[in-house]
């Protein structure tokens, strides 16, 4: 189709308001402005609610409907732009959709508006709302020299134009809802807010914001002569699209899932489907999170982890409910042998309960159903031992799933579609957090054995019963 004449939301709003930018690297912009995104469709809804219940609006979003409260979506007319795969064989930009009604695309609501797969509007998460007492225009995207970013604005005059960047999208793919949509614009056109307003909404947004330090990405530039700079720098270039392509809807989506939680008509059965989505969301965005930091450290001549005296006890009680319930839904047993009066030891709280994760995971992912996995806290010396032995059952001993190497840094499981960490750079995580992993490689029918070293803050007496828990 070549190169598309229609500019983008994220274009039009970079563009209006200056295309200033952190010094940070293209992912650390990414995923601050994903944060940002899912923090301000929470602010939204919150603003949305304080208004006058007799009063309506326009809400326009893309690429779907961004309102999960019942009653938002009765009293405001709700349309999301959603690209349409029938639309590709569009020869060019300027091709209409036939005039006759029976050869319009066959899904098209009164909420529905089409997109063609390849116009680049398709690919941002956009909001263009429209009220008596304010109007607003948020996009997370790109700007003009493909750089990632959220913009979001309440001026008359920037939603106004955002309004006909969305218009002249309607006008080519709808327009048997084009006298509809202009009267519900005519009928809501963009106003200056009050003071109170815009703060209120800024103030809930920074409120929403998850407490997750951006990764650092690319930092340090990889020297030329290093044999390993391009297959990592496509290491990084595929976790940055992943970050985009995964951790965004999953964001969104636990975002949502907490919304819909607070709502005081939810039933019990529907609550505890919705924290089972909210653990789950949070599950992966932690895995991805940890991927993206470990890269961050292989990538960096600076560690860029900050150690501190860590409670140990603290953050095991906080993760073994959790990998024993990840281990039961893959039919496995895990049994955790603690010490009483566990000390501290130095490292990043943070990051060691994710790298632990990690590491829980790794060890059950090759296992199959009926097997077990030991995990035994000990003192060597001055270090604190944490052991993780695997023990496959007997009967799938013959069993070896199959792991692809990607790049430098990554392992693909195909039978579960799991992507991880390599065994060296999850080394290099647990050193970077103060530690020494070892792994023990025993035959099929013996699993392995990590073991992890992590450096005590203090010394302590010996008084050590046996703790168990199954």
């Amino acid at each position: 189709m070549g190169e598309w004449i229609l500019p983008t939301l994220s274009q039009v709003l970079s563009f209006m308001q200056g295309m200033m930018r952190p010094s940070q690297s293209v992912a650390a912009r990414q995923l601050q402005a994903e944060h940002q995104w899912t923090g301000a469709i929470a602010a939204l809804e919150a603003l949305l609610e304080t208004v006058d219940e007799a009063e309506s609006g326009l809400v326009l979003s893309g690429p779907f409907p961004i309102l999960s409260h019942s009653k938002l979506v009765e009293r405001f007319q709700v349309w999301a732009f959603t690209a349409d795969p029938s639309l590709q064989s569009l020869a060019s930009f300027f091709q209409l959709p036939a005039s006759d009604d029976a050869d319009a695309p066959s899904h098209e609501t009164s909420s529905t508006l089409p997109l063609l797969p390849s116009d680049p509007i398709a690919a941002e998460h956009f909001c263009l709302v429209l009220t008596s007492k304010f109007s607003l225009v948020m996009v997370l995207g790109e700007d003009i020299d493909h750089q990632p970013g959220f913009w979001f604005s309440f001026d008359p005059e920037e939603v106004l134009r955002a309004w006909q960047v969305l218009r002249l999208r309607v006008v080519m793919l709808s327009q048997q809802q084009m006298q509809k949509i202009d009267a519900i614009v005519e009928a809501f056109p963009p106003v200056v807010p009050s003071f109170s307003l815009v703060s209120q909404f800024s103030q809930t947004l920074l409120s929403y914001l998850p407490p997750i330090e951006a990764p650092r990405l690319l930092q340090a530039p990889i020297p030329v002569t290093d044999p390993k700079a391009e297959p990592r720098s496509l290491d990084v270039e595929l976790l940055t699209a992943i970050a985009h392509e995964v951790r965004t809807p999953l964001t969104t989506i636990r975002t949502l899932t907490r919304l819909l939680m607070k709502r005081k008509d939810m039933s019990a059965d529907a609550l505890k489907r919705l924290e089972v989505i909210d653990r789950e969301c949070s599950d992966q965005i932690d895995r991805f999170g940890i991927i993206f930091r470990a890269v961050e450290l292989e990538t960096s001549d600076s560690t860029g982890v900050s150690l501190t005296a860590t409670c140990l006890n603290q953050v095991l009680s906080h993760s073994i409910p959790r990998w024993q319930q990840q281990a039961s839904q893959r039919g496995l047993v895990l049994n955790v042998v603690l010490p009483e009066g566990l000390p501290a030891v130095i490292s990043d709280p943070m990051m060691l309960d994710q790298a632990l994760t990690s590491l829980i995971e790794r060890s059950a992912r090759s296992l199959p159903s009926g097997s077990k996995i030991q995990v035994e806290v000990s003192l060597a010396g001055d270090q604190l031992k944490l052991q993780v032995e695997t023990q496959p059952d007997e009967s799938y001993s013959t069993h070896q799933p199959l792991l692809q190497s990607l790049g430098e840094m990554l392992t693909f499981q195909p039978e579960t579609g799991v992507l991880s960490l390599n065994l060296a750079v999850t080394k290099n995580l647990f050193q970077a957090l103060g530690g020494k992993l070892t792994v023990k490689e025993r035959s099929a029918h013996h699993g392995e054995v990590f073991t992890l070293f992590l450096p005590l803050q203090v010394a302590e007496d010996d008084r050590f019963g046996p703790k168990i828990f199954v």
